[in-house]
């Protein structure tokens, strides 16, 4: 079924970015901006967010037998708005690659004279975001539902595209503070904002609202959100460091060349003794970074036991989750299949781990 829907998705989310360009003719304006979006936007992706929403409404629904023929139409605006983030997260991050090919800014700013490309791009990328973002919006105006229940839950949307806001502003404060001063309440806390209200707890909450879903469930699929959301990041930080590129769809020096204040930093930071600290400094302040440092980064990981506190960090979450999904009153067949969509996305972390011998 997941597979099924996935390619509904697909579809729909394509039939409704041909339609943007019929209705804001973004292609007249300049063609490359148009089709910049809309090879960005379709580029091969899990489609978790939309899945979730489309589950948790029909989990919920009395209509689940045949729910309104606009419900896969309106869950794009969660892809939507994951373009959006990606957009304004890779211009921040000065980002060349987004799922192995270029990323937006890099599109866009093709152009502009060779030496204007860089600015311009960004420039661009900024302002096509903000397109996307509006996209979304009316993506999600299209769900043929009752008024109050669209209002809550568009409601619900919009404080979440705030709260991953939040996020990233976190995120880029952090970048500029020495790891000594960021806590993992700091880190985790970035988790929520940044990656966990948006990738799951909206998705999951928006579409048992549109249900109809009781308030208890709703509130329960928000924490469960969140602790899926923060396992899922802790396992994406993972990656960045242990994964290869051609996975991960991006350099994998990547996140180290940002010297990002992720939960392996910071526990690596406060474990290490103070020689083996100012190694890891060392290495993780370099301004140009080698694949040698990040093999060195690596090991440190390993040793400080930094990577089995983060593997074990993940398991936490997903046992707690576990525990909140039993608790929920939807239906019994898409709790399974919620399950089975939420719980398979940790496979690539309980590979890392059984490959450098731990768990």
């Amino acid at each position: 079924m997941i597979d099924k829907i996935k390619q509904q998705i697909d579809k729909s989310l394509a039939f409704f970015l041909d339609k943007v360009k019929t209705d804001y003719k973004l292609h007249l304006v300049d063609p490359v901006l148009y089709e910049s979006i809309r090879e960005f936007t379709l580029r091969e992706g899990k489609r978790i967010r939309p899945l979730l929403l489309i589950l948790s409404y029909k989990g919920y629904s009395k209509k689940r037998i045949k729910p309104p023929e606009s419900l896969f139409y309106a869950s794009t605006c969660m892809e939507l708005l994951h373009s959006f983030m990606l957009i304004h997260d890779d211009i921040i991050d000065r980002s060349d690659l987004r799922r192995g090919k270029p990323t937006l800014h890099k599109l866009l700013g093709k152009v502009a004279p060779a030496d204007k490309r860089e600015r311009l791009g960004s420039d661009l990328g900024i302002i096509a975001g903000d397109i996307v973002y509006a996209l979304a919006i009316d993506a999600f105006l299209s769900i043929d539902e009752a008024p109050l229940r669209k209002e809550k839950a568009l409601k619900y949307f919009i404080q979440t595209a705030t709260f991953t806001a939040m996020g990233e502003y976190i995120d880029t404060l952090h970048g500029v503070f020495p790891v000594s001063k960021i806590t993992e309440k700091d880190v985790f806390l970035n988790y929520t904002l940044k990656t966990a209200r948006y990738t799951f707890d909206c998705p999951l909450v928006v579409g048992a609202i549109l249900a109809g879903a009781p308030e208890k469930d709703i509130r329960l699929l928000s924490d469960l959100g969140i602790k899926v959301g923060q396992a899922f990041q802790i396992q994406d930080d993972i990656l960045g460091i242990f994964d290869s590129q051609k996975n991960i769809g991006k350099s994998i020096l990547c996140d180290l060349a940002e010297s990002k204040k992720t939960l392996l930093v910071c526990h690596a930071y406060r474990k290490l003794s103070a020689q083996k600290r100012k190694i890891f400094l060392k290495y993780f302040l370099k301004p140009k970074k080698t694949y040698q440092d990040l093999v060195a980064v690596r090991k440190i990981f390993i040793q400080s036991g930094s990577l089995e506190y983060c593997l074990e960090e993940i398991e936490k979450r997903i046992s707690e989750a576990k525990s909140i999904i039993n608790r929920l009153t939807i239906d019994q067949t898409y709790r399974k299949i919620i399950e089975t969509a939420l719980f398979s996305l940790f496979t690539h972390s309980q590979k890392i781990g059984q490959t450098n011998g731990l768990h």
